[in-house]
């Protein structure tokens, strides 16, 4: 089992979810059950999936939950750049989030070849 507060990724991760929430505030009230909503699932599920996934018992485990949480970095991904498109966000106010979640696609995706390779 690892501790995943002390994961950087788990850290970062939620970092950008708080961001996020922040960011969807703005957004307009006809989408609070619509955009809004589902932007801030797909944010909490990246964190929350890493956190699952070292409370696993084996590398395997938690490998699966990593590739969970690749997906919903995915989704969230597009939702920003829609919501860019949709102009609910500026360029200057997403780009940032972008960025990071790049940054996190990338560590998630090195521990997951980590635990490919022990399996």
């Amino acid at each position: 089992m690892h501790n995943f507060q002390e994961l950087k990724i788990w850290q970062k991760s939620m970092d950008i979810t708080e961001q996020t929430y922040r960011l969807s505030a703005e957004f307009p009230k006809e989408e609070k059950y619509g955009l809004t909503s589902q932007i801030r699932r797909s944010a909490v599920s990246i964190p929350s999936n890493i956190a699952e996934g070292a409370g696993r018992n084996t590398d395997g485990e938690f490998k699966n939950f990593l590739v969970i949480a690749s997906g919903s970095s995915n989704e969230l991904f597009t939702q920003l750049i829609l919501s860019h498109r949709l102009e609910l966000v500026s360029e200057n106010k997403v780009k940032p989030i972008l960025n990071e979640l790049i940054e996190i696609q990338k560590m998630n995706y090195a521990l997951i070849l980590k635990f490919s390779k022990k399996i």
